[in-house]
This record gives C-alpha cells, structure tokens and sequence, in this order.
C-alpha cells in the first residue's frame, strides 16, 4: 500500500480525541478521478490549491470554487500513477463532475465517478492503523492527515477483504475529529455561500496565492488583499442538535442571520461539536445563539490553529 504523506502534514495535536482507537468507512466522502495527459494543467486552472505541488508522496486540501469565488466543493486531492483522485463530499460528486466537466473542452481529461472502484477508509490511533495496515495488501493509496489520522483509498474490488474480522466504528466519530481538527467539508447545504478564507481554508495550505490563475482566484485574491475577513470559521460547541446550513443569531444583529453551520456531530463530551462561519464581530462581542435569537448559545473552542 503506498503511503501519501500530506504535504501540510508536521506534528499532530491529539487533544479532543476520543479514547480508544477506531476503523470506519467514509461512506459520506464520495471519489471523482481525473485521467489524462492533461489532468494537472487542467486541475491547476480549476483548483485553489497548488496541483503541481502534488507529487505521489504528497495530498493537499482544496477547494473548487464557482467563478465569484464561492466555495462548490472542499477536497483532499492526492496524485496516482496516471491520474488524480479528490474526495469530497459524497453528495457533490455527481453536481461537480457535471459542473467542472463543462469546462475539459479540448483538454485530454476524463472526469469520472470513482465511487464504484474506490472505498475511504479511515483509522484513528496506533492500534487501528496497524490493524488496517496490517492485512497484507499492497493495494491502494495512504493519506496522512494534519492531525496524525490515517485515510485509505482503498480498491473496492479488496475492501471487504481489507476490512474483513476488523470492527468498524461509525463515521461520525471520524467527522467529529475533522470538525476538532478544523477541516471543513462543503456539502449541498452550504455550497455556493462562502469564499475560501471564510473555512479557514488557506490556513491548512488549501489555498495558493503564488499560482496562476484558477476559477475564482480574482476574488479569492482580493479577499485575501483586503486584510482581515469578516467572517471567520470557529470551532463552538452547543448543548442541543446541530446541522450543516442552520442558521445562527446573535444579540448585537437582532433579527439578521450572523452565520451557518458547516458540519456539526455528536460529542463525546456532551452536545454537539460544530464548525460554523460566524462574523467575527459578532463572535467577539456578542453570544452566538443556534437557530433562533433565543435559541442555545454557543461555547466556543480553541482550533488547533490560529485564526487571524
């Protein structure tokens, strides 16, 4: 199996993980394949991040953007032998190939939907990487995440086989340590609404300002050339239910919404754990309230990185 280091990737905070370690299937991340002698100039002038930079030991966040610079998609990107593979959110993947199909044109690329031929597998721990790893496959590739978790891109032809006698913990332990570690995922509820710095996007090395130009970047740039944004992802934690695309109030906006939820999941510590874009302003002065101006206020946590 080879191993794809994340480019990002230094050392990795543990706090916020759950005890114990864990293997589940990714079910809610989808794969769509790009394959051709054009693949990499093609995504270069598609993606935020740096493709180029992405070699076969190496996987980068990202994000495709529409052309007012709003986010369609967040991924993790990683480079095969012939092609690259993304992983998004399970129900983007047929409006995304559809959307970005439009513009191959004359490129010699194929998008294709590789949800049939590829299982996310994910380990969280020592234990659980080496139960996983351990099945003798060389098949597949490898993804070391910022935070020290393992994501396999497994063949489904020998993922049963993989998993086969290993006990599989439900995703959504997985997806609270992505909302812990500050990873945001765009799904159909929140496509189409924020820039890439508003997830904090460009301070997990999803987002190049030395690249050329890519769909979007003009906004992107001059988001990023205007100084401080004024909405900003947090991390926040709310003693009742939570999902991505409720809205969120707060006391110095009255009746206007002051942001949206990202994701959300079930804590291990009680309530719900969320990555929300929120402005600043109103998170720096005001309580923060879910769903409704009297609604459950929000405690907010620290992120495993600076928010300027």
């Amino acid at each position: 199996m080879s191993m794809i280091q994340h480019a990002e990737n230094r050392a990795a905070p543990q706090s916020g993980r759950p005890p114990g370690d864990f293997v589940a299937r990714l079910d809610h991340l989808g794969t769509l394949r790009f394959a051709g002698e054009d693949a990499e100039a093609f995504l270069q002038g598609q993606l935020s991040c740096d493709v180029t930079g992405v070699s076969l030991r190496s996987s980068t966040f990202g994000a495709y953007c529409s052309a007012k610079g709003r986010m369609l998609a967040t991924f993790l990107l990683w480079r095969d032998a012939d092609s690259f593979a993304m992983a998004l959110s399970r129900d983007l993947v047929a409006p995304v190939r559809k959307h970005i199909s439009r513009f191959v044109l004359r490129s010699r690329v194929e998008v294709s939907d590789a949800n049939e031929s590829i299982v996310l597998v994910g380990a969280a721990g020592v234990q659980a990487e080496r139960a996983l790893t351990g099945t003798g496959s060389g098949a597949g590739a490898s993804l070391r995440l910022r935070d020290g978790r393992l994501l396999l891109a497994l063949p489904a032809a020998e993922a049963g086989g993989i998993l086969r006698g290993l006990e599989l913990a439900d995703a959504g332990r997985w997806r609270w340590l992505d909302i812990r570690a500050g990873f945001p995922l765009i799904t159909a509820a929140t496509q189409d609404q924020f820039v890439p710095q508003m997830a904090n996007l460009e301070l997990i090395g999803g987002v190049s300002f030395e690249k050329g130009c890519y769909t979007g970047q003009e906004i992107v740039a001059r988001t990023q050339h205007l100084g401080r944004v004024k909405r900003r992802m947090f991390l926040a934690n709310v003693p009742a239910s939570a999902q991505a695309g409720d809205p969120l109030y707060s006391d110095d906006l009255g009746d206007q919404a002051s942001g949206t939820v990202l994701n959300a999941e079930a804590s291990p510590e009680g309530g719900y754990d969320l990555l929300a874009v929120i402005q600043t302003a109103s998170r720096d002065r005001s309580s923060v309230r879910l769903r409704a101006r009297d609604g459950p206020v929000l405690r907010f946590l620290p992120l495993p990185y600076t928010v300027a």
